[in-house]
């Protein structure tokens, strides 16, 4: 059963309904019980990043996926739950989970391309470079695109921990990850097809480098 954290950060019954499209048997919680038997964690969220930690802390929760993450359970952070798996977001000058080494920075403000100031948030469908042969990401095009919605990005202390890249007036990391933990800044349940392989590829993931 894949477990959808719930710690009011929305985003959740996008994703729930994505994985009810792929058949895959599911569950929207906070259940510490639910979430220890689970197969696999999933850690979706929109918002800002001092109030969701402030949430995990008042429930427990944030102990709660430290310990699932270092236990070996594979997890997948999706946007603002990919931020706060790392060890501090300037968003709201926020310590985080510290599950990946490194930082949240926000885009500066002066970005541009071919001379017009780029908007924030980066809003819309951008490709991903991604690195390597990682299970979770295998099969999918070379040109495909991903929804993203999001003014702060992951800045990994690890080059090994960026798993791929995006250009939006700077190259940043959109996806990451550490042995059983990947995490993608852009929205692969609003991503189309090329969301739904990474998905299913992720609920058929050990949380190793076969799958």
């Amino acid at each position: 059963m894949i477990a959808i954290i719930d710690y009011q950060a929305g985003n959740l019954t996008s994703v729930y309904r994505a994985l009810r499209w792929l058949k895959q048997d599911c569950q929207i919680t906070r259940d510490y019980e639910v979430l220890n038997s689970a197969s696999h964690i999933i850690f979706p969220g929109v918002g800002a990043a001092g109030e969701a930690m402030a949430h995990l802390r008042q429930t427990g929760l944030d102990g709660v996926i430290v310990r699932l993450a270092q236990e070996g359970k594979p997890l997948l952070g999706i946007c603002l739950g990919t931020q706060i798996i790392f060890d501090y977001s300037e968003e709201n000058d926020t310590p985080c989970l510290g599950i990946l080494p490194g930082e949240v920075k926000r885009f500066p403000d002066d970005m541009a391309y071919d001379g017009l100031r780029l908007k924030i948030p980066h809003m819309g469908w951008n490709s991903v470079s991604f690195r390597g042969d990682h299970p979770v990401f295998r099969g999918i095009p070379a040109n495909a695109e991903f929804y993203f919605v999001h003014s702060f990005f992951p800045q990994p202390k690890r080059k090994e921990n960026v798993l791929g890249t995006t250009s939006y007036g700077i190259e940043f990391s959109s996806a990451v990850g550490s042995e059983n933990v990947v995490a993608v800044q852009f929205h692969p349940e609003k991503s189309g097809k090329p969301g739904l392989m990474l998905l299913e590829n992720f609920c058929r993931w050990r949380g190793t480098d076969a799958e």
